[in-house]
């Protein structure tokens, strides 16, 4: 990597303008724009660099600046070189879909209806994008019901003409056949323009224009034009009632909003067109070299609008620091004004909440393809070893966390991942006596104590030998490379403590402590930091985040059953083995509240008459419980 201060440049101007950042190939890595770009780059050569900004100074090895007017041509160029150049240190969106518009080739002298993947091509009209292909061609199968504008390709329509045959689509009314002069061009052409108003414009004002031609029609006794307007109105009027229209008629935006995860982003744009979502798309950014200061929306709007017109309102999660001055470029690109807003309340802002619903949805379809792909997974590992300082690969990752419910009822959970991914078959839990109050680090020691001490057993049996004779296969006996406790210094330390009482010196060992996701060593006074956005450190939260979720599941039945026997204790008359059978049969309080008299009757060794007075005790005892659903904790009332 270069020094930066070898090629720091001198005699800056004040103006505005957009500075590109060259790596060793002369390959533009970074390009940003400043309204003084001597403050701006300055800003780079200085000591107190975050992360990301660190190291695309660092892998850069020349810069240089183009001057501008205004602050708003500084934007222009900005999205125009980010487009051109693809900078890996800028926001790059990802897109592993090809969306499907429909588009309305105007230009021709027989105007076209197709649906189009590629790049949108001038004078053409395109709607959408529409996430789903299904939908769109149900939309097409209807639009030309209703609008019978041609649909076959340049070849098919001049080869009709020159056989003066129209094609099937002409002779079940689905085409208007102009090849054949069935309509004139400019009838052709009114057919054309009113499906664009169609598609722009509210239903009501497409079915009263259909409605007041038909009536006109009629009147001048023109009967057929009136039977196919009328033929017409009603599959108007039907489209609409199957379009799932729930917002305001006024309402004409763009929608945008964004998720963030520690690894990536995702950000969705819904298409409002008279209160009907007409088009869809999410995007997925990569956040591994995005320096921090990176305002994604920002990127968004560059991408979207570069290239189409923007609607008069935009309305996104959060303002940009710049919105201002996007709002300027937007209103240029328009030729209008355009308002970028970030609701704050009604409608508007259900349905920004609902965009940002369908980002998350996206990034959770995206990282579960992506859990999967062994690179990802491989280079986290090679991460973790390198931050650790481990020998190896961490192969065999195992998590341990504790749960409780005010100190009693303590759980622990054990959960394994292996090559980057959880394998279920290998988690175990336990049981912790609390009898002696409840400790955490106690609890910790405890479990890693009991785990380990198994290996001990397990480690020299052949576990070909043992299955082979129709023996257990050893469930402990696979140590792992590394140990991950949930918890800080004191939790680390109380695991350490038991590896070495066992004499286990070759199994790695760390914390991941919740409030600042520091990761901790043994005996070490400060934690590691791993870079914020860093698949290591998305990887040791997934372990962590499972290991709870699994120990919270047992927690919960183990406390279901502490409860239970706690309710049975009370019931008068009902000894040991009456109270096993009915723990047995039921297993929980809410099953056992459930259950009617004769359900209760029928279980062994219950009578009709015990059963009355079980319930008769369960109504007794039938007090609410204050429980926190997200972690299972019973509260104080």
């Amino acid at each position: 990597m270069a020094d930066p201060q070898s090629y720091r440049p001198t005699n800056l101007p004040t103006d505005p303008g957009v500075y590109r950042f060259f790596d060793k190939d002369e390959k533009v890595i970074y390009v940003g724009k400043a309204k003084n770009i001597k403050n701006r780059l300055s800003s780079y050569f200085g000591t107190n660099l975050q992360v990301k900004t660190r190291k695309m100074v660092n892998t850069a090895v020349r810069v240089d600046w183009t001057l501008v007017k205004t602050e708003v041509e500084a934007l222009q160029l900005e999205f125009t070189w980010i487009k051109q150049y693809n900078p890996d240190f800028n926001v790059q969106f990802k897109d592993d879909k090809s969306y499907p518009h429909l588009a309305i080739d105007l230009n021709s002298e027989f105007p076209r209806l197709f649906i189009s993947r590629s790049k949108k091509i001038p004078g053409v009209r395109y709607f959408g994008p529409y996430s789903h292909a299904w939908a769109l061609r149900s939309t097409f199968e209807t639009l030309i019901k209703i609008y019978p504008v041609r649909t076959c390709s340049e070849s098919n329509f001049q080869s009709a003409i020159r056989s003066k045959r129209q094609c099937l689509l002409g002779d079940i009314g689905k085409c208007a056949a102009p090849c054949v002069n069935w309509v004139s061009p400019d009838e052709h052409h009114k057919l054309a323009n009113d499906l664009v108003n169609f598609l722009e414009k509210s239903p009501e004002e497409i079915s009263t224009r259909i409605e007041d031609e038909m009536k006109a029609a009629a009147a001048a006794e023109e009967f057929e034009k009136a039977a196919k307007l009328r033929d017409q109105l009603e599959a108007v009027n039907k489209a609409f009632e199957s379009t799932d229209r729930f917002l305001n008629e006024n309402i004409d935006a763009d929608v945008l909003a964004i998720h963030e995860e520690i690894t990536h982003a995702a950000l969705s744009q819904f298409i409002i067109t008279a209160g009907r979502i007409t088009g869809s798309r999410s995007w997925i950014v990569d956040r591994a070299n995005l320096l921090e200061d990176e305002g994604i929306i920002s990127a968004m709007l560059g991408k979207i609008y570069a290239e189409s017109k923007p609607p008069a309102e935009i309305l996104v999660d959060h303002l940009p620091e710049d919105s201002k001055l996007l709002e300027q470029w937007l209103s240029e690109r328009r030729g209008k004004n355009v308002a970028l807003i970030q609701p704050q309340r009604g409608e508007k802002l259900e349905l920004v909440h609902t965009v940002k619903r369908n980002a998350h949805q996206s990034l959770i379809q995206y990282l579960s393809k992506r859990a999967n792909d062994a690179a990802v997974s491989g280079s986290a590992l090679a991460e973790i070893a390198e931050q650790l300082e481990l020998a190896e690969l961490p192969l065999r990752i195992e998590c341990f966390d504790i749960s409780n419910i005010q100190g009693t009822s303590m759980v622990a959970s054990m959960v394994v991942f292996e090559d980057g991914q959880p394998k279920k078959t290998d988690y175990r839990r336990f049981s912790i006596s609390d009898e002696a109050g409840f400790d955490d680090t106690r609890a910790m020691h405890h479990v890693i104590t009991r785990r380990f001490k198994r290996y001990l057993d397990e480690k020299d049996i052949d576990i070909a030998e043992a299955t082979a004779q129709g023996g257990q296969r050893p469930k402990f006996a696979y140590p792992p490379q590394l140990v991950v406790v949930d918890g800080g210094k004191p939790q680390v330390n109380a695991a350490a403590k038991a590896l070495r009482e066992l004499g286990i010196t070759d199994v790695a060992l760390c914390g991941l402590a919740k409030r600042l996701e520091e990761v901790w060593l043994p005996n070490n006074s400060e934690p590691i930091i791993f870079p914020r956005h860093s698949e290591a450190l998305y990887l040791l939260q997934k372990l962590r985040d499972e290991a709870h979720r699994f120990a919270i599941n047992f927690h919960r039945s183990k406390r279901s059953k502490v409860m239970l026997e706690s309710l049975l204790d009370e019931v008068p008359g009902l000894g040991e083995i009456r109270r096993k059978s009915l723990l047995t049969h039921f297993g929980s309080v809410t099953a056992l509240k459930a259950a009617t008299v004769d359900e209760l009757a029928s279980v062994p060794g219950i009578g009709g008459k015990m059963a009355q007075t079980i319930v008769q005790q369960i109504k007794n005892q039938d007090l609410p419980l204050n429980i926190d659903m997200q972690t299972g904790e019973i509260l104080d009332a």
